[in-house]
């Protein structure tokens, strides 16, 4: 079992400017929300958070936020990452109350991928996550959509999937039944195509 934990201190000192004296000196401004408290800026260091979140697990799971010695559970609800190197800049969390329910974004796991390919098809992935709303001990680390039965020119939607038990998925809840996956025929080359009519 991993250990999803931060440590942080409380931050007084606002502004962006003083977001990027705290980058400079490796730390990560962020703030805590949510739980019908008043919101929170903290610093985090940079290193601390860069490897918890080597996991991709930890984009969806409670994490223990122990600001300044008080602990809290929270899950990130906003990732703000430099648009060329990729560190992390800024990041949001959300305070979560047991037995209320929360939204998060969890990653897609696809599987059995090979069963259409060997029949010819081409998959898409239509979506790498899905937000899902649920009670903190029902947040599951990812949502699975198996491929193994389908065929070429099927279409994966999120009514296909099968929600884990406690978790429904926003969209759904709202009337959209977007595409996850799609198994396609390969696309032939135009000159191919030419040189088989004449």
């Amino acid at each position: 079992m991993t250990d999803f934990t931060l440590n942080a201190q409380a931050r007084t000192d606002l502004g962006k400017g003083a977001s990027r004296r705290l980058r400079h000196a490796a730390n990560i401004p962020a703030v805590v929300y949510g739980g019908n408290k008043p919101a929170e800026s903290v610093t985090i260091l940079a290193k601390e958070i860069a490897k918890l979140f080597e996991n991709e697990a930890a984009y969806s799971h409670v994490i223990e936020l122990n600001v300044d010695g008080a602990k809290q559970n929270v899950i990130v609800k906003a990732m703000q990452r430099h648009p060329s190197k990729q560190f992390i800049m800024h990041a949001d969390f959300v305070r979560v109350v047991a037995g209320q329910k929360l939204t998060a974004i969890v990653p897609v796991h696809f599987i059995g991928e090979e069963a259409p390919i060997k029949k010819g098809g081409e998959i898409s992935h239509v979506v790498n996550e899905i937000e899902v709303t649920c009670l903190p001990k029902d947040l599951p680390e990812f949502i699975e959509v198996d491929l193994s039965a389908a065929e070429i020119g099927a279409i994966i939607h999120l009514s296909d999937l099968k929600a884990p038990k406690g978790v429904e998925f926003v969209a759904l809840a709202h009337g959209d039944d977007k595409a996850v996956a799609n198994v396609h025929a390969p696309r032939v080359a135009p000159e191919a195509e030419e040189g088989a009519a004449e």
